[in-house]
């Protein structure tokens, strides 16, 4: 689009099940490590669904003090955690920022569950005048930004999204276009996810969405292969600094990676089936490239939404088939899931890190467990290995219940 200011990604910032940095989620993708075991936060006995993808060792006191740790849920102490983690990769003076024009967007698909479930609880057992007055705060999915913003004394746009799986897809490709269309010159983006609970859990359990293979967590996971039966249910947060080009460049960041198309399409379908033949992702990917301005054949890599449902990655493989024709047979496709699970509204944050990681480094991560075709998704999944391979331009792919498509192009930086 004429007249529109380029966008690149100068910092990062990872927690989730394979680690609570950046290298350490590298490390396990291209390792083809699991993060899925045994959940170990509260009693699963009686749950049908006993496995997740947890954060571990984790120390919100690194990125909040005492009381805010208190008066903050986990997907919010998530969020701040990799939120300065992303600004210190990045090299950002925030004394040297105007932060007028420098802003927050964050993803969360069902935010403060944590606490919304631990203060009914409360309400039930004790009454109502023992529920927190931090209740409202802590639950809200807005808080996120609003912590990241007052931490990093960011006064530009600032506000969630919320639309389940895609929610921090959604959060880059909003902020992206603050910067684009000259609303702000750095943005801080991503999502986070706090979410294995005992309430989450059940309630996945009992829409059939999760994977029941509780005596092999770690091979519960498997996208797109014949044997799959349900997602695991993960939890995490992504965050990545999206900057003006020239704003970049005059501060001397290293670049990691442009920011080049998005598209967002609903299904108007159903609660949380796709539509046929993925035709509502297969339009949010078809404009993605036309805002990028590329050709399908010039795609290199998909990261997959994959989830591992039997209809969903199905329903994907459908859709890629419909946008790529011919190239989608020598397209590398493959689904992060198989080794974090499933962040849901942290996913798209997380899997656009894979892709920017994937590109940089020229090394493609693999999809796990892939051991028997699917005769309906019989693309190249880049099973069980890391391939090494340079790719310019990658598609990030994030579907939500809802009906909800997010598709996200970026690229290698040329000057």
């Amino acid at each position: 689009m004429v007249g529109r200011r380029r966008v690149v990604v100068t910092g990062l910032g990872a927690l989730t099940p394979l680690g609570n940095d950046v290298a350490t989620l590298w490390d396990g993708l291209i390792n083809g490590r699991s993060g899925i075991g045994p959940v170990t936060r509260f009693d699963t006995s009686a749950h049908e669904v006993r496995i997740a993808g947890e954060v571990r060792g984790f120390d919100p006191t690194l990125a909040l003090d005492r009381k805010e740790v208190r008066r903050n849920d986990a997907f919010t102490h998530y969020a701040v955690y990799v939120a300065t983690q992303a600004v210190a990769a990045a090299g950002l003076d925030l004394n040297a920022v105007n932060r007028e024009r420098m802003g927050v967007i964050w993803g969360s698909g069902i935010g403060g569950i944590q606490t919304h479930e631990e203060q009914h609880s409360v309400l039930i057992t004790k009454g109502p005048d023992r529920v927190s007055p931090f209740y409202v705060p802590m639950m809200i999915c807005d808080m996120a930004a609003g912590m990241i913003s007052m931490k990093l004394g960011a006064k530009g746009p600032n506000y969630a999204t919320v639309s389940a799986c895609a929610s921090s897809a959604h959060a880059i490709g909003e902020a992206a276009r603050k910067i684009q269309y000259g609303e702000a010159d750095v943005m801080v983006t991503g999502g986070s996810e706090a979410s294995v609970t005992p309430i989450a859990m059940a309630g996945f359990a009992a829409a059939k969405a999760l994977s029941t293979r509780n005596s092999e967590p770690q091979a519960a996971s498997r996208p797109f292969d014949a044997d799959r039966d349900g997602f695991v249910l993960a939890e995490g947060a992504g965050g990545l600094i999206l900057e003006e080009l020239e704003h970049a460049r005059r501060r001397g960041a290293d670049i990691l990676a442009e920011f080049l198309g998005l598209g967002f399409t609903g299904d108007a379908y159903h609660q949380t089936a796709m539509a046929p033949e993925g035709e509502g992702g297969a339009r949010a990917m078809r404009i993605a490239l036309a805002d990028a301005g590329l050709a399908p054949d010039q795609i290199g890599y998909v990261n997959a939404h994959g989830t591992s449902t039997a209809i969903g990655d199905a329903q994907e493989t459908a859709a890629i088939k419909a946008v790529f024709g011919a190239h989608a047979r020598r397209l590398s496709v493959s689904s992060t899931k198989s080794m974090t699970g499933h962040l849901l509204g942290a996913t798209g944050a997380v899997e656009t890190i894979a892709c920017i990681l994937a590109l940089g480094r020229g090394v493609l991560p693999p999809t796990i467990n892939y051991t028997t075709p699917d005769p309906q998704c019989d693309l190249d999944y880049v099973p069980n290995q890391a391939r090494e391979v340079a790719v310019r331009y990658a598609v990030n792919n994030s579907f939500g219940f809802g009906g909800h498509n997010a598709a996200l192009v970026v690229g290698r930086f040329d000057d």
